[in-house]
């Protein structure tokens, strides 16, 4: 017995002037607009943390990768907090919300956007510039020099600054050394073998700005975690190759393409189905959704039960192909048309996503 489940879910944005604007839309049920309490909002807040880390996990295990995990949690609390920042809650709501005293959240926030032995520097920042100056230096004396910071996220910064190739390291354990990559080691590496990571990495940055823009220099440094030097030499290779443009507001998109199959790029292609489940929620979820929009914004779930030699097996397992034609059709025609007329100043961008699982289940008896 298979049961197939499968997802459709849309929303809409409003684009005056090119700014992208979401659309506001409410939480609804049937034809009336719903507010859950507190309780089951931190139920679903719970089961959502709990998917998420299924995907993280199995994300940072993909392919035999084991990617670092360890400052995963500060992460999470600081976009948290930027987030309630960029929706206008006061500092004094948002330690509330963490059960912590405004001076103990300041201090968090403060601890964590920032070395505590580099005032002024994220601790990533600190430690690159540190190895940079020394040249070469043990694990000890990095952990000496930033004796007031968590070991275990100096630790993370420098297996990061190892896997991206800034950093090379040798030995084991406390004695281990850390040698900064020389231009000329950034070229042999460049050279021999980043060319999939760098298309990655360009994929990744296409996505951000495709959904996110106009964005600016800093806003992309912000929402990734990456070289300041490596990001600029991916906006450069897709500011040449036409994907992205730069204007007085900052790096804009029109495009997102990822072949499906694609060798690279498949990081940028589940960011962008996550973001898009993600927005849709964020959009049904505000409350001046207008009448109009009821079957325009939102999403349905369905599960189909089907097995082998069911009469209409193929037509469900066939539901993402259907969804991927219509879809690949429409835009075909929606693009031709634009080119022909061009794009008002104010239009709106509207976001479908299809995503479809099996799961293979055994059951002791016939259901019925």
């Amino acid at each position: 017995m298979v049961p197939l489940d499968g997802v459709l879910v849309g929303a809409i944005e409003h684009t005056p002037g090119g700014r992208r604007l979401n659309h506001s839309s409410a939480i609804s049920r049937g034809d009336t607009v719903g507010v859950a309490s507190p309780m089951n909002v931190n139920l679903l807040i719970d089961a959502i943390v709990r998917q998420t880390t299924v995907l993280i996990a199995q994300l940072a295990t993909a392919g035999g990768a084991r990617a670092p995990l360890a400052s995963i949690a500060n992460q999470v609390f600081l976009e948290l907090v930027r987030e309630l920042d960029s929706q206008g809650v006061s500092r004094k709501v948002g330690a509330d919300m963490f059960g912590l005293g405004l001076r103990s959240y300041q201090r968090k926030i403060q601890r964590l956007g920032e070395s505590s032995t580099d005032r002024g520097r994220t601790l990533w920042e600190a430690v690159f510039h540190f190895l940079d100056a020394q040249k070469i230096a043990t694990r000890n004396q990095v952990f000496t020099r930033f004796h007031q910071d968590d070991d275990v996220l100096v630790r993370g910064v420098l297996h990061d600054l190892t896997e991206s190739g800034l950093v090379f390291c040798s030995g084991t354990g406390d004695g281990t050394v850390y040698r900064m990559a020389t231009g000329e080691d950034l070229a042999h590496v460049r050279a021999s073998g980043s060319h999939e990571r760098d298309a990655s990495g360009d994929a990744m940055l296409w996505a951000v700005v495709y959904r996110e823009g106009p964005l600016t220099r800093a806003e992309i440094g912000h929402r990734l975690s990456l070289d300041p030097r490596v990001i600029d030499a991916s906006l450069e290779r897709l500011l040449q190759a036409g994907r992205i443009d730069r204007d007085a507001q900052g790096y804009v998109c029109h495009e997102l393409v990822v072949p499906y199959g694609s060798p690279s790029g498949w990081e940028a292609a589940v960011f962008d189905h996550f973001q898009s489940v993600v927005k849709t929620i964020c959009c049904k979820l505000r409350l001046d959704q207008p009448p109009d929009a009821k079957d325009a914004v939102g999403g349905s779930t369905y599960t189909f039960v089907v097995w082998e030699g069911h009469p209409l097996e193929e037509e469900v397992l066939r539901g993402l192909a259907r969804y991927r034609q219509q879809g690949d059709n429409l835009r075909e025609r929606v693009d031709a048309y634009n080119a022909r007329h061009g794009v008002p100043k104010r239009h709106r961008k509207i976001i479908g996503y299809g995503g479809q699982c099996i799961i293979e289940e055994e059951c002791e008896e016939t259901v019925g």
